[in-house]
């Protein structure tokens, strides 16, 4: 009989490649998911991983077991879902998105959760390509993208846009490139991305992100636009983002002349089926995009 849990394990550790991040995604120790393997091992005796100091790779066995074991996992939640109650607002619902949407999703969320605490909100910041693996691995249960996914696994579909924004200091009048080439770029996870997406759409002399001076770098949504207000640099971000920093005072949002918008997506897991729980999550959310 398997053990499913290790089960688990032992495809999430093929899926994200190692053991750390596997023991971050699981919220395990790393010599928990060695273990795991180890008695997965023992108990088929076979050689799942052909183990190269810190790397590895799947030996014959373990891509056998691999490709036959994430149909089984995928199935097992399935019949869980079809067969347990289904309550619309009871339950623990998973959600993953980039931090400007989060910021602006979490709140009425919790809002919701206020009214029915049996609803329990899990949320998670984290780039596209987390947000995107997650889903994949089954490890949320809905996730939101600024790009569409390349997995076969993850569906996506458009929901709304967000506009992305030049922010200075809240004394730049002109915000010409002299002006920003002379402040330097407070950079971010999404900052080259965006900055070529809306410099690159208003302004002749940009080339790159990484060709301007960068004068930071923050990955906590809510410290980007720190340095700006201090005068430190300028940055781009979404509209969420800029919406919920508290010291807006300082800072300006600079008007262009060619406004650029991310389309936002709705991700899923392409085989598994949403519970009504999902599904209120779904709704109300998208009341707020």
């Amino acid at each position: 009989m398997f053990n499913t849990t290790w089960l688990r394990t032992f495809c999430t550790l093929i899926d994200v490649g190692n053991f750390t991040r596997t023991a971050q995604r699981l919220h395990m120790t790393q010599s928990g998911v060695s273990q795991h393997i180890r008695k997965l091992e023992e108990q088929l005796g076979v050689e799942l991983l052909v183990r190269q100091g810190k790397q590895f790779s799947l030996s014959d066995a373990g891509e056998r077991l691999f490709r036959e074991a994430s149909d089984v996992l995928l199935a097992l939640s399935n019949l869980e879902h079809k067969v347990t109650d289904d309550p619309a607002y009871e339950g623990r619902v998973r959600l993953m998105s980039p931090g400007s949407v989060g910021l602006k999703l979490y709140p009425h969320l919790l809002a919701l959760q206020g009214k029915h605490p049996e609803l329990i909100i899990d949320y998670r910041f984290a780039p596209n390509s987390d947000v995107e693996n997650a889903i994949a691995d089954a490890a949320v249960d809905i996730g939101f993208m600024t790009a569409p996914s390349t997995l076969a696994d993850v569906e996506c579909q458009p929901v709304a846009e967000e506009p992305l924004l030049l922010v200075t200091p809240a004394t730049v009048e002109d915000p010409s490139w002299d002006t920003l080439a002379a402040l330097g770029f407070i950079d971010h996870p999404d900052g080259s991305h965006h900055a070529n997406l809306l410099l690159g759409a208003n302004y002749p002399e940009f080339q790159h992100s990484d060709l301007l001076t960068h004068k930071g770098f923050s990955n906590q949504i809510s410290l980007i636009l720190e340095p700006v207000s201090m005068g430190l640099g300028f940055t781009v971000l979404p509209l969420y983002a800029v919406e919920a920093f508290q010291k807006r005072e300082r800072i300006k949002v600079q008007q262009l002349s060619n406004p650029v918008r991310e389309t936002l997506y709705l991700c899923t897991h392409r085989k598994r089926a949403l519970l009504r729980r999902m599904n209120t999550v779904i709704a109300e959310a998208r009341k707020w995009l």
